[in-house]
């Protein structure tokens, strides 16, 4: 007499397979994945943004310290996974469309939570950046914009060796003159070449060597070198055979090469940038012709690096010129 039992309420029927009109998003995670986002990068954003803000993509560029054709594509890239137009473009001006208004309007406040979200949930963290005897100017701009970037803190770490403490552990990127052992385990991105300068000693120095304003490489093979074995980026090999400079004497640090050299023991050969930063009143620095540049690259371990490490290698990946 019961005529609602065969009723049964789906809380309490026994799972089974799923049927065609299910939820397939119960299913199917894969589903959750939105096709728009699939193709839109945190680089498209933030370059829409600076050229909404610049009305210009050639400022844009410099704001972001990228290329311009990068951003341009970059942009492109955006509207194309939108499928608006958000930006027109002309040769004299870069209006926003009414779509792009609305979407500059959602991204401003958006993306700066957006990147403090993503930062260490345990804090931004500190970063070990290892150099030898001297941190280019670069390195100093790297940090400045690393910092701004991630939040994050950087040490300095001054190391003696060929490898700035990488080989042992204590930096985690470091900056590094001369040219990287193939088999250092490292990655390497090429910064920069540096010019060289000849340090001459002022009193020992042979004839009128002191009071030239330019040497030229060549000459540099008649006279006694000073050479930082460790760290250094200066060797008799340089020259071309037979034509070489004679090996005065060695050093195993930047600050007892500098004395050897202010002693008179020989003429030495330094990166320019030792010139501005560590003048000594026994030294007096040349500029040097037609002398080979000092490579500087930016190197890390080539396994199982730190994250922080890779963003300061990405970053400077875009600064290398």
């Amino acid at each position: 007499m019961n005529g609602d039992r065969g009723i049964r309420d789906d809380a309490d029927a026994p799972a089974g397979p799923a049927e065609d009109g299910d939820d397939p998003v119960a299913h199917d995670p894969d589903q959750l994945a939105d096709p728009v986002l699939d193709g839109v990068e945190l680089r498209h954003l933030r370059g829409f943004l600076a050229v909404a803000e610049e009305r210009s993509f050639t400022h844009a560029a410099d704001r972001l310290r990228t290329g311009q054709p990068a951003l341009t594509r970059a942009v492109r890239a955006l509207e194309a996974a939108l499928g608006v137009r958000l930006l027109d473009r002309t040769t004299r001006r870069v209006a926003l469309t009414d779509a792009g208004r609305r979407l500059y309007a959602d991204l401003a406040p958006l993306l700066p939570r957006l990147a403090a979200a993503l930062r260490s949930p345990t804090g931004p963290g500190t970063l070990r950046l290892g150099f030898t005897s001297l941190l280019p100017a670069a390195g100093r701009t790297l940090i400045a914009e690393f910092k701004a970037a991630t939040g994050a803190k950087v040490r300095l770490v001054r190391r003696d060796t060929p490898l700035a403490g990488l080989e042992t552990g204590e930096s985690d990127v470091a900056v590094l003159r001369g040219d990287v052992p193939p088999d250092a385990g490292l990655r390497t991105a090429l910064l920069f070449q540096e010019p060289r300068v000849a340090a001459v000693p002022r009193a020992a120095a042979p004839g009128s060597l002191a009071r030239r304003r330019v040497l030229d490489w060549a000459e540099l093979a008649e006279l006694p070198l000073v050479v930082n074995t460790v760290t250094g980026t200066t060797r008799p090999e340089l020259w071309p055979e037979g034509r070489r400079p004679r090996l005065a004497c060695t050093a195993g640090n930047f600050d007892e090469w500098l004395e050897a050299v202010a002693a008179g023991h020989g003429v030495g050969v330094a990166p320019e940038g030792v010139a501005e930063r560590h003048p000594h009143p026994q030294i007096r620095y040349v500029r040097l012709k037609n002398a080979p540049p000092v490579p500087v690259h930016l190197a890390l371990p080539a396994r199982d690096a730190e994250p922080l490490a890779e963003r300061f290698f990405t970053l400077g990946g875009r600064h290398r010129g």
